[in-house]
C-alpha cells in the first residue's frame, strides 16, 4: 500500500520536536497488512487553492499502479490566512477529491484544528465536512473536539501560539486514530 499526503504545516508536524507531526504518530500505531510507503508531501502556508492546483503533480510520481494507492488530505487554516471564502475551499476540496475519484484513489481528509486565525475556523470546518459527507469521505472533526481542550490550547500557547508541539500532534493522533482511520486503511476487497 502506499499513502500520499498532502496538506500544510500541520499535516507537515511542524513545531513537534520529534518530527512526527500526526502523520507519523498515526502511522506509528497503523497496523497495516504489509509494509506501507508514506509519502508526506504537505508544505508550509499553503492554502487549499494551491493545493488543488499542485497535488496532482506531485503525488502522481509517488503512486503505484501494482499496489494499492491511498490519498490523505490535512487541511489547515491557509485558506483563512489566504482571505478565501468557505464556498471556495469547498469548491477547492471537490476539485481533489473529485479528481483522485476518477483515478479511484480512495481518500481520507482531515480537518482543520482550532488554532490563531484570521477568521472562522467552525465554518471553514463544517464546509470541509459537507464536501466529504456528500462524497461519503472519511472526515475528522478536529475542531470541535480540540476547540475546549485545555491540553491543547496549552501546548498551542507553549511553542508559539500557531502550532501544536508533542501533546497537541498526539491529541490530533487520536482524533485520526479514532474517527475511522483503521477500516479507511484496511485493503478493499
Amino acid at each position: 500500500m502506499r499513502i500520499v499526503v498532502i496538506g500544510d504545516e500541520i499535516a507537515a508536524g511542524l513545531g513537534d520536536a520529534r518530527y512526527l507531526g500526526w502523520v507519523g504518530r498515526v502511522m506509528a500505531r497503523s497496523q497495516f497488512p504489509e509494509p506501507a510507503y508514506i509519502a508526506n508531501l504537505s508544505l508550509p502556508a499553503i492554502d487549499s487553492t494551491q493545493l488543488a492546483r499542485g497535488w496532482r503533480s506531485e503525488a502522481e510520481r509517488r503512486f503505484s499502479h501494482r499496489e494499492e494507492t491511498r490519498l490523505v488530505v490535512g487541511l489547515g487554516i491557509g485558506d483563512l490566512r489566504s482571505g478565501l471564502s468557505a464556498a471556495r475551499s469547498r469548491l477547492n476540496l471537490a476539485n481533489i477529491l473529485d479528481s483522485a475519484a476518477e483515478s479511484h484513489i480512495p481518500t481520507f481528509v482531515v480537518g482543520p484544528p482550532p488554532l490563531t486565525a484570521p477568521g472562522d475556523i467552525s465554518e471553514l470546518s463544517a464546509a470541509y465536512s459537507n464536501v466529504c459527507q456528500r462524497r461519503s469521505i472519511p472526515y475528522v472533526h478536529a475542531y470541535g473536539p480540540l476547540s475546549a481542550h485545555e491540553q491543547w490550547h496549552a501546548d498551542i500557547a507553549q511553542f508559539d501560539g500557531k502550532h501544536p508541539g508533542q501533546i497537541g500532534y498526539g491529541l490530533l493522533a487520536w482524533l485520526v486514530l479514532n474517527q475511522g482511520w483503521e477500516s479507511w486503511i484496511m485493503p478493499r476487497e
